[in-house]
């Protein structure tokens, strides 16, 4: 164990692999560990670099090694997977991982705190919340419609249901469909409270973050995205650009280049989807608003509805926007207006 250099750490659920190296890159051991035995062999083993795939329970076992001395890097396993070696198997990723680590140009993940974790959970509860609302809303329109009623689309009119139900609906159904339909009505209400105090919480938190407030000073930005950004993306200094922040949200076209002629396809969509779908609906109040005010006089969002489609212009100024972030986190300043800067 004195000359291990490198280990890649398989991690799952009950057992692990662990695959050590030497500063040759020479293989030292493959090893199955029990679930209850990591950190205790990592007792045993002198401080060295820890290479893990970002999954669930990485940042756990990363902060545990780290408080152990070891250095540790997570990398994406899309990353990860060029170098297994044709069969899959745990011992077959632990050396992948342990190969891909060594690689000058790879690309890792930052670790997290659990106070990081802590609040990205507020944000990602409250999103399951609101799932589970749009679930039950389209539920009772679904079975609504099975009585020959169409309900309109959006919680808007959910609050009137109670009353046609008794009524008109209601003398049309039989008892156990309006029973069922009080019971999902009941799910709605404990729903909406809960949704409402975590947006208490959310705009608290909010309120009480430097970070978050820099960023509700950007157009299309409110609490709950510069929450969400907050707690979800990593340090603005990981990235060397603006452009690097919006492909790490999948807000980039896709490149099929060759032969020297650059050739760009459809938005990747290959990152943060919480995170990118926030932003591309927070984008698309502002382009909404541009379409029914108008937007300034010579601006780019002007320039842009002016000439392509408002979907496509939704897209780009979500990408505009995540450059705009960046530019923000970076400097630590507030949002200027083109205009306002120029003047």
């Amino acid at each position: 164990m004195s000359e291990v250099s490198i280990i890649g750490l398989d991690i799952a659920k009950n057992v692990f692999q662990a695959h050590g190296v030497d500063v040759g890159g020479r293989k030292l051991f493959s090893r199955r560990i029990a679930r209850s035995k990591v950190l205790e062999f990592f007792v045993g083993v002198p401080r060295c670099l820890v290479a893990l795939e970002a999954c669930g329970g990485a940042y756990h076992w990363a902060r545990e090694l780290v408080r152990m001395g070891h250095e540790v890097r997570i990398m994406p396993p899309a990353y990860v997977k060029p170098f297994v070696k044709r069969q899959k198997n745990d011992a077959a990723d632990a050396e992948a991982i342990c190969e891909a680590v060594q690689r000058p140009n790879m690309r890792f993940v930052a670790i997290k705190s659990e106070e990081q974790q802590a609040s990205a959970l507020v944000f990602r509860t409250r999103d399951l919340l609101v799932k589970q609302r749009t679930q039950i809303i389209n539920a009772i329109r679904g079975h609504m419609t099975e009585y020959g009623w169409v309900a309109p689309k959006g919680p808007s009119w959910v609050a009137m249901l109670r009353d046609l139900i008794d009524e008109e609906i209601g003398a049309s159904l039989p008892q156990a469909a309006r029973e069922m339909f009080r019971v999902m009505l009941g799910m709605l209400d404990e729903l909406d409270q809960r949704i409402a105090e975590l947006d208490k919480e959310i705009a608290r938190r909010a309120r009480e973050d430097e970070v978050a407030r820099r960023l509700m000073t950007i157009p299309g930005i409110g609490p709950i995205v510069a929450t969400a950004i907050a707690a979800l993306a990593p340090a603005a200094e990981t990235f060397r650009r603006g452009r690097d922040f919006a492909a790490w949200l999948g807000l980039t076209p896709l490149q099929k280049s060759t032969g020297g002629k650059t050739k760009l396809g459809r938005t990747s969509k290959m990152g943060e989807r919480t995170l990118r779908r926030l932003l591309i609906i927070g984008s698309s109040s502002v382009v909404r608003q541009a379409s029914r005010r108008g937007a300034p006089e010579g601006s780019w969002l002007a320039g842009m509805l002016a000439r392509k489609p408002r979907m496509l212009v939704t897209v780009a100024q979500a990408n505009k926007t995540a450059r705009i972030i960046w530019a923000l986190l970076t400097k630590k300043e507030d949002y200027k207006a083109p205009v306002a800067a120029s003047a």
